[in-house]
Order: C-alpha cells, then structure tokens, then sequence
C-alpha cells in the first residue's frame, strides 16, 4: 500500500502548528452554535450577538429589536473576549501581540464592521450556521467572503505591505 504524501505535504504547509488546535477550536465553535441553537431557536452570529449589546445605549429600532433576549446575548459576547484574553494569558505568555500598526487595525475593523451590515451578517452565523442549514444566501455570502478574503490577501502581497 502506497500512501500519496502530497495532500500530508500541504496540509503541514497550511498549519505549520499542527491541525488539532484548530480541529478542536472549530468543533467547539459548532458545539456552541448547536447549543444556542437547541436552547433559543437563534442562529448564534456573532455580529448580531455583538449588535445587541448596542440597545443598552442606542434608542435607534434596529437595535431595539434585541432588548427581549439581550442579556444572554451579552454573556455570549464578553464569552467571545474573554476566551481570547485567558488564551493569551495562559498560551502567549500572557500577552497577545501583533506587528500589525494600531491604524491598520482601526481601518480593518472598520471595513469589517460595514462588511458585516452590507452582507447581513458575519462569517460565524453566515459561515457556521447558515452553510450548516444549506442557506443558499449564505453560501453565496460565504463564497464571496473568501474571494474578497483571497484577493485582498494576495493584493497586499503583491503589494509588499507588512505589518
């Protein structure tokens, strides 16, 4: 029996730490979605979880849409900070850093932010949930979210940008 090496190649290209962090953070991702899902009927996107913590401090009616079930949604998002704080403070050493310039970052998260309101959503409840249910809008939103991703990545690198 021959094993072809090529695919084991790649793939220890792509995830130079090895694949099972990564196996095991997308599993608990879908744990959680399929836990919200079961105990709330809610698709569990980040971006509206993240959205509804606004309707604490905006009077505006898309955001007043969430008040009934805001609370939870609250927990769900710190949930999200707070898991990435005590992973850098228990697997970075207890700091998370970037090269990356502050500005660089303001304008990505900005671009992010109008991203998630023209697509409707972000990549956790279009990508985990939507795809999961075989949403054709979210499929669709998906595809273009990568396209975007890969070409935007591969612009900047031709471009010689860094950090």
């Amino acid at each position: 029996m021959v094993i072809d090496v090529l695919p084991l190649q790649v793939a220890a290209e792509l995830f130079p730490n090895g694949i099972s962090r990564y196996a095991v953070g997308g599993l608990l991702v879908g744990l959680g979605a399929v836990v919200i899902y079961l105990g709330t009927g809610i698709a569990a996107g980040a971006s509206t979880f993240l959205e509804s913590t606004l309707s604490y401090v905006s009077d505006q009616s898309r955001f007043q849409q969430y008040v009934s079930s805001r609370d939870w949604r609250v927990v769900f998002t710190l949930g999200i900070v707070l898991g990435a704080a005590v992973y850098a403070a228990f697997w970075q050493g207890g700091a998370w850093t970037t090269d990356v310039q502050p500005w660089r970052l303001l304008v990505g998260g900005v671009l992010v932010g109008i991203g998630t309101r023209v697509g409707k959503g972000c990549t956790s409840g279009h990508g985990v949930c939507g795809v999961g249910s075989a949403s054709k809008t979210s499929i669709v939103g998906v595809i273009t979210f990568l396209a975007v991703a890969i070409v935007t990545a591969q612009l900047v690198a031709a471009l010689g940008v860094s950090p």
